[in-house]
């Protein structure tokens, strides 16, 4: 068999999808941006994740309905296609690709970040590069250890968020001592009150909010590889608003009530800031273990997004067809090695410019998943209007005002993020990149017609 003729392998259990949609939900965003959010917006940052967790879960039921409409497709990118066009597949796929790009290069900067804890004098650029040969190698192994892999980090995850969230909110009732602050629900509006800086510092944790749920779609890449997709997507898309409530806003009220917000430090993760404050003999550094973990997870996460998605790309002829090749583990190698290749750059980032990378490059990543899922979302609307009676067994919730309402709150931090000038300048490369796309497809178009 020709390896243009292999198909994705379908290798991934239930268990195996239930993670990687968890573990696309609880990233750096949420053990590093964090600490940035809290600062800015102080404990009305709790409301923030409620917001963008519900409009979240409304844009993962839509893309779940989508993926179950036909279950002979493999990713979103297939649905964007047919009901937007080749342009707009062309364009949210290399978006996509840059999406995870993007995110990948803040992982990457945030492990040398977190190695800092042991090695002070470490230089930054020496983890990203050491992370990314790894995670590459075990990428090229077959589907099923990506799965495994992923499912181990999340575990991790999960445990030190539960651990945090039980500790935090032990502490709060009993009013312990912890560093020298007395833990208390009271902490959440004792410090300036719930809003303590305003109605603008409430607007501006929104892009690190953001950013701490971006990949949370990327279960909608593992259909073309998962057992029995119409059981198990539903099942890591349902359970979205557990995660929400128990690991987001359940480890900041946790975080605000043992470190008052006022006083966390944004060059570490809040939630080692809170278990070195209990005083336990070695929790910081664990903790710290289990952030780098979160990074390495990500990573890992993008490195299986971004070679699928150039197959995609590559079979839909949005790429070169090489792209779309598998090897015999029914791994598309050569788009691994693309994505993995152009990773480097993060590397010569962190060692020409260490102190500035991680804001510059997380603001990017938010503002280009949030086109990507209002492409997504609009997707949907299109399929519905064509497909009135939608999947029975997995309706879009409020269909259509809850699709409506999700195009405007997007569309809306986006306007927001180009009005404030702290995050103009991502606002611009990315939507410069989103529009330079659409021209090249012009182009490219051209250029195949005078070939043929």
């Amino acid at each position: 068999m020709n390896t243009t003729d292999k198909q994705l392998m379908r290798s991934l259990k239930s268990r195996h999808i239930q993670m990687i949609a968890i573990g696309g939900a609880i990233g750096t965003g949420l053990f590093l941006g964090s600490g940035s959010a809290i600062k800015i917006s102080g404990p009305s940052i709790i409301l923030s994740y409620l917001i963008v967790g519900i409009f979240c879960f409304f844009m993962m039921r839509s893309i779940g309905e989508l993926l179950l409409s036909d279950a002979s497709k493999h990713s979103f990118l297939d649905f964007v296609k047919d009901y937007l066009g080749d342009k707009f597949e062309f364009a949210t796929g290399w978006m996509y690709w840059f999406c995870w790009i993007s995110l990948a290069m803040a992982d990457l900067t945030a492990t040398g970040i977190y190695m800092k804890f042991w090695f002070n004098d470490l230089p930054q650029w020496i983890p990203p590069l050491t992370i990314l040969v790894a995670l590459y190698i075990t990428n090229k192994l077959k589907v099923r250890i990506f799965g495994e892999l992923e499912s181990w980090f999340s575990i991790i995850k999960i445990a030190a968020i539960l651990i945090l969230v039980v500790v935090g909110i032990t502490l709060a009732i009993f009013g312990f001592k912890a560093n020298g602050q007395i833990a208390s629900f009271n902490n959440l509006v004792a410090h300036g009150g719930f809003f303590a800086t305003g109605g603008y510092g409430f607007l501006m944790s929104f892009q690190m909010v953001v950013f701490a749920f971006v990949g949370i779609e990327m279960v909608g890449l593992t259909a073309g590889e998962t057992e029995q997709p119409e059981m198990n997507l539903p099942k890591a898309i349902n359970s979205l608003p557990i995660r929400i409530g128990l690991f987001y806003i359940g480890s900041m009220i946790a975080i605000m009530s043992v470190c008052p917000w006022d006083k966390i430090d944004t060059s570490t993760s809040p939630f080692v800031q809170v278990f070195s404050s209990i005083g336990i003999p070695g929790a910081a550094g664990i903790l710290n273990f289990v952030v780098l973990t979160a990074a390495f997870s990500a990573t890992n996460s993008c490195l299986f997004s971004t070679s699928r998605t150039l197959y995609a790309l590559g079979s839909g002829n949005n790429a070169p067809k090489s792209f779309s090749k598998l090897d015999k583990n029914g791994v598309p190698n050569i788009s691994l090695n693309f994505s993995t290749l152009f990773l480097m750059i993060i590397v010569i980032l962190n060692f020409v410019m260490p102190a500035n990378i991680f804001d510059l490059i997380s603001g990017v990543s938010t503002i280009n998943f949030i086109i990507v899922w209002l492409v997504l979302i609009y997707c949907h609307v299109c399929y519905r209007r064509a497909q009135p009676s939608g999947v029975k067994a997995f309706k879009m919730p409020g269909y259509p005002t809850t699709d409506w309402l999700s195009l405007f709150f997007f569309a809306s931090i986006l306007i927001f993020l180009f009005i404030n000038t702290s995050t103009r300048i991502s606002m611009i490369i990315s939507g410069s990149v989103f529009i330079l796309l659409l021209g090249i497809y012009q182009l490219y178009q051209k250029i195949r017609l005078l070939n043929n």
